[in-house]
């Protein structure tokens, strides 16, 4: 299977400034959409309407019991990733492990089976790339994967997809997560560098051809998607492309259920690289923790300072 989809990308239509706002709106859109979800997270549809109409709010609590503001594993797996990848000053293997790792040893509030066991069994042995597995296709790799999008930005599509599988396979290692977390990658970046919806379809549409699995366009809306990342990016991409901003993106994904904080954080970050920082409703920007807020703002404009080094050095460290 080839995995290595077409970005389609207009590479010279944002001024850096405007790059760097919709860099940090992905960033944002992704923790905004980690803590909303969290509160109706492994709800169904039914439930989130009997309690809470239509959840529109960051309001915290859910079966997590969170504090208002606060995020999950989604936002905090992706400060780590690119907190190896500045502290390194490239990608590499070994690093962005022991950064999980770090992040394991903090009693995270949440934490993944298959991400629990990668980062054990690179605790062990030393490893960074679990075993292929068929039944390791799940959604904890594309959560995190917004630092590869920035960082290896305007990169050869062979080189995005290199940098995917390496963050990946630490934990990840299937075929259909690696297809699915590249297509959100490709996603993130076509957006960007300002590409429109339809250009986002066409990806979408690709990752399709490629694998029938995630066909989103059947008559069954998919509600309550689990960790599998097929009924992931069937939600994601169904609330995506049946709305036209960031606001109605994201409350249209969470209301569906299921693993809410992880459809929220990819469809934030896809959104919010779409639609830029002044799309993201005042409401959620001031509920969402300052101090999660302040590291997603600075880790955003210092991935794509690290990124614009390595390009002019011509080492992106892989």
């Amino acid at each position: 299977m080839r995995t290595v989809l077409d970005p389609r990308i207009d590479r010279g239509a944002r001024t850096d400034a405007q790059l760097r706002d919709y860099a940090v709106a992905a960033y944002l859109g992704l923790a905004i959409g980690d803590a909303l979800g969290a509160t109706v997270e492994f709800m169904t549809p039914r439930e989130i309407r009997d309690q809470h109409g239509t959840h529109g709010n960051i309001i915290g609590g859910g079966w997590l019991q969170l504090p208002k503001g606060r995020v999950t594993d989604d936002t905090e797996m992706s400060l780590a990733l690119g907190r190896a990848i500045l502290v390194r000053g490239g990608l590499e293997a070994s690093s962005i492990a022991e950064a999980f790792s770090d992040w394991m040893r903090s009693k995270p509030v949440d934490i993944g089976h298959t991400v629990r066991r990668g980062i054990s069994l690179y605790r062990r042995t030393g490893t960074t790339e679990m075993p292929e597995h068929e039944y390791d296709a799940g959604n904890g790799a594309c959560m995190r994967c917004l630092p590869i999008a920035l960082y290896t930005l305007g990169a050869e599509p062979e080189t995005i997809d290199r940098a995917n599988r390496l963050q990946a396979h630490i934990t990840h290692h299937n075929v259909l997560s690696d297809l699915g977390t590249l297509s959100v990658i490709r996603l993130t970046q076509t957006a960007l560098l300002g590409g429109s919806l339809e250009d986002l379809r066409q990806l979408a549409d690709a990752l399709v051809a490629a694998e029938p699995r995630f066909a989103f366009d059947g008559e069954r809306r998919q509600d309550n998607p689990g960790g599998y990342i097929v009924e992931t990016l069937r939600a994601v991409f169904q609330a995506l492309f049946a709305t036209d901003s960031f606001e109605s993106a994201l409350i249209e994904v969470v209301n569906r259920g299921g693993d809410a904080d992880t459809t929220g954080a990819i469809l934030g970050m896809i959104a919010g690289a779409l639609y830029g920082f002044d799309a993201i409703p005042r409401r959620w920007l001031k509920a969402l923790n300052q101090d999660t807020a302040r590291l997603c703002r600075q880790q955003a404009l210092d991935l794509l300072a690290l990124r614009a080094h390595s390009k002019q050095i011509g080492d992106i460290g892989l």
